[in-house]
């Protein structure tokens, strides 16, 4: 069925890097939430009524809170692929998290709604009559819902969006919420025990656990939150698979939405390359990161001195010697200055949080350890950068 509608619906569908063809695919999604949600929720907000029952109600309520979010949904995929303007250079896809905030407050106000409702149900109890229609009901429920999480998810996993994931995901604790009515109906149905309102203030619990954590996950993006695993270990594959390459630092991931992702990092090259053919070089890594994986990558060259054996043994003296105090402790940058009584080393030391507030003793224990070891006077000009990710060639 998700391929009949792509291919229904969707021109060049399988082409998920083009921005509008993923566009139109998180809109089918939305139109398909909405079009779902909307017939559950019409069938159980009339049987709910008929019958008395708060907890078919308190599920109805749910899936209009659904189809509601998948209209914010569906304006917000309309949103993020307006273009980049004067006013906004990275592009409007920011959006998409913007959308997911406002779902997030609507399901906050409809699940203290209906907790309200259960509360007063449990403290006023009134018979409540199910019938094999009402279980019916439920059951097709589950049924759609099952459906259209994997409809969401087979969509997500192909446009690579955390909002359609997320959206399965909800479908997903549809089903068990679902579930829980239809057992609170059987229960009924075969021992007359009346736990109606009780379920039914369980799933207005439910509905404010899955509004607070689609909060969380929404205000970590806008707030800028670290790149994932998987994109550090792309870019760090990428970049060092690439020749002439010693070694790189500062990597810094800027997400400004779904598709826009940018990053800067710094690489180093030896000097006795020639610096025109390591910019062009540069240049193709930069078009390439784009092209083959939809980040702008925007690199800064570092020169590295190669060729000179002080140089060498005393940036490797350094690095040993940091890595017996902190493996973290990544040197970059590394520079020698001779003077006549003594020599000057100016570089840059990539620091953990947790060991901020030992940046004077890390530095007065190294010059001890370095002019012990060379028999002059060391001095080291340091600069502690923030903990980001470093990899240095050892060789």
């Amino acid at each position: 069925m998700t391929n009949f509608l792509l291919r229904l619906f969707v021109r060049d569908h399988q082409n998920t890097k083009d921005p509008t063809v993923r566009a139109k695919i998180g809109s089918l999604s939305g139109f398909v939430g909405i079009a779902c949600n909307l017939l559950l929720f019409a069938g159980k907000i009339i049987v709910g009524t008929l019958t008395g029952s708060m907890s078919i109600t308190a599920d109805a309520m749910n899936n209009l809170t659904d189809a509601s979010s998948s209209i914010v949904t569906l304006i917000g995929f309309r949103l993020a692929q307006k273009p980049a303007d004067e006013d906004h250079p990275y592009g409007h896809a920011r959006f998409e998290y913007l959308s997911g905030l406002a779902v997030a407050a609507m399901i906050i106000v409809i699940g203290f709604e209906l907790a309200k409702g259960s509360v007063e149900k449990i403290i006023h109890p009134t018979p409540v009559e199910y019938s094999v229609v009402a279980m019916v009901v439920l059951a097709a429920s589950i049924a759609v819902k099952l459906w259209l999480s994997l409809f969401n998810s087979t969509l997500g996993k192909r446009i690579s969006s955390t909002a359609l994931l997320a959206t399965a995901a909800d479908s997903r604790n549809d089903v068990l919420a679902t579930g829980v009515v239809l057992l609170a109906a059987l229960v009924q149905y075969f021992t007359r025990w009346q736990i109606d309102a009780v379920l039914g203030l369980g799933v207005a619990l439910f509905i404010l656990w899955s509004g607070w954590n689609l909060i969380r996950e929404t205000i970590s993006p806008l707030l800028g939150e670290a790149a994932s695993p998987e994109l550090r270990e792309l870019i760090v594959d990428y970049i060092s698979e690439q020749p002439h390459v010693l070694g790189f630092h500062d990597l810094m991931v800027h997400d400004y939405g779904p598709g826009q992702r940018f990053a800067t990092l710094h690489v180093e090259m030896s000097t006795e390359d020639s610096p025109l053919a390591c910019h062009e070089l540069i240049d193709d890594m930069e078009r390439e990161c784009y092209q083959n994986h939809g980040i702008h990558l925007v690199i800064h060259y570092d020169p590295v001195v190669t060729d000179d054996p002080d140089v060498n043994r005393l940036r490797s003296a350094v690095q040993n010697h940091l890595a017996n105090v902190d493996k973290r402790l990544l040197t970059h940058d590394f520079r020698m200055v001779r003077g006549e009584g003594h020599t000057n080393l100016i570089f840059d030391v990539s620091l953990p949080v947790d060991l901020k507030g030992r940046e004077k003793t890390i530095k007065t224990e190294l010059e001890s350890y370095l002019t012990e070891q060379e028999g002059q006077r060391i001095y080291t000009v340091i600069t502690f950068d923030p903990e980001a990710f470093n990899q240095i060639d050892e060789h």
